[in-house]
């Protein structure tokens, strides 16, 4: 069977073609179909497939819900059958390809920019629905990633022709070009002057201009190399978009100017901090006081509302460290029951107390032998304190 003609390597924005039904078959819940022809790209490369609409001369659209490839065939899965031999006219989505091209031409310039100052080769690439990953094969700093990107986006605005063909065998040999593996067979090589030469089977704009933007999200260390979250053209203005709107959200709640934004969160977490360790501090003093008003050597359970359980865990063994004995703190929870801390008596297991009062007042939690954290969702204050100070484990 001759292989599908691929249309969408000659014209990447081709949206409409007519073809002939070559097969069509039951696949999982619906139908499969191949075509003499398409202007659908199968998934691959890290390129999602497009989607669509084939529309025969007589009978029901089918909606294309996935395009993949196999031994040379592009094979087009449907909602409702075709008929065999009959003509059909196909519609790719032109929204999901434009922003396939997009990101695909963007990631080429990224890469091959990286590639050539910092020799990081890219070792792993994915579209995803909102940014797509480049996994790169070196560390790289902020500072070689920002570089690297004012470059990218200088080829955008030169808007240099994306140059696609397929070199004869002396020529390739001949060619130095990037790849992430040994090719056999021709070979579609991607040209962006001044960026890239990639070989590629993905759909490209025709200049760089049409990509329009090229921004780096996020960056992080990944596995020796460095992974990135890139965003290009229209997902690109939507993310910058989106930070500006948030940006401006904080500048007005903090009454400071975009620019003083940073310095002004940094402000605010000092404060914090010192509020923190000023509350702390006084928890500590209020802890003491309780402790001392403790009788010793007996269970004591005390509850207070408000707190957190680190203040929970300071007050139980504030307690059981001044009367030598078993101690709870307890705080109410705002959908009932309890937030609880328990210290044991010097020497003795907190568990096995946590695991009685949980079995008791359908509770959850546990820990170690010198304390046990956790929270019960039933039982009046009364009805805990008691439980906790008079059960012998």
């Amino acid at each position: 069977m001759p292989q599908t003609e691929r249309l969408f390597q000659e014209d990447s924005f081709c949206r409409r073609f007519t073809a002939q039904v070559v097969a069509c078959e039951p696949y999982k819940s619906g139908w499969r179909a191949e075509l003499s022809r398409t202007a659908f790209f199968p998934e691959g490369g890290g390129q999602p497939c497009d989607l669509g609409t084939l529309q025969p001369q007589n009978g029901p659209e089918a909606q294309v819900l996935d395009v993949q490839e196999s031994k040379g065939r592009v094979l087009h899965t449907l909602d409702a059958p075709l008929p065999v031999g009959e003509s059909i006219t196909g519609e790719i989505n032109w929204q999901r390809r434009r922003d396939a091209m997009e990101q695909h031409s963007g990631e080429h310039i990224l890469s091959g920019l990286l590639h050539t100052l910092f020799g990081a080769d890219n070792v792993g690439f994915h579209i995803g629905p909102d940014q797509v990953r480049m996994d790169m094969s070196v560390e790289l700093s902020a500072a070689q990633l920002a570089c690297a990107e004012e470059k990218a986006n200088a080829i955008v605005r030169e808007n240099v022709p994306v140059l696609v063909s397929v070199p004869s065998p002396e020529e390739l040999s001949a060619l130095t070009y990037r790849s992430k593996k040994e090719l056999e067979g021709p070979v579609r090589i991607v040209e962006i002057p001044g960026a890239d030469v990639c070989a590629c089977c993905g759909t490209h704009v025709e200049r760089t201009g049409q990509v329009g933007l090229v921004k780096i999200l996020t960056h992080q260390n990944y596995k020796g190399g460095t992974r990135l979250m890139i965003a290009c053209g229209q997902r690109a203005f939507a993310a910058l978009a989106a930070e500006h709107d948030a940006l401006t959200a904080a500048s007005q709640l903090l009454s400071a100017k975009l620019p003083e934004v940073p310095s002004a969160v940094e402000r605010l977490l000092a404060e914090n901090q010192a509020l923190k360790a000023a509350r702390a501090e006084a928890e500590n003093r209020w802890f003491a006081a309780v402790a001392e008003s403790a009788p010793a050597e007996k269970p004591f359970c005390t509850a207070a509302e408000g707190l957190s359980g680190d203040s929970l865990r300071r007050l139980a063994l504030a307690i059981a460290e001044k009367t030598h004995a078993a101690a709870a703190a307890l705080c109410p929870r705002p959908e009932g029951g309890f937030a609880y801390a328990l210290a044991p008596a010097p020497g003795e297991d907190a568990r096995a107390l946590a695991k009685a009062l949980n079995l008791a007042f359908e509770g959850r939690g546990g820990g170690k032998p010198a304390l046990c954290q956790g929270s019960i969702a039933r039982g009046d204050l009364q009805e805990v304190k008691q439980f906790l100070e008079t059960t012998e484990i």
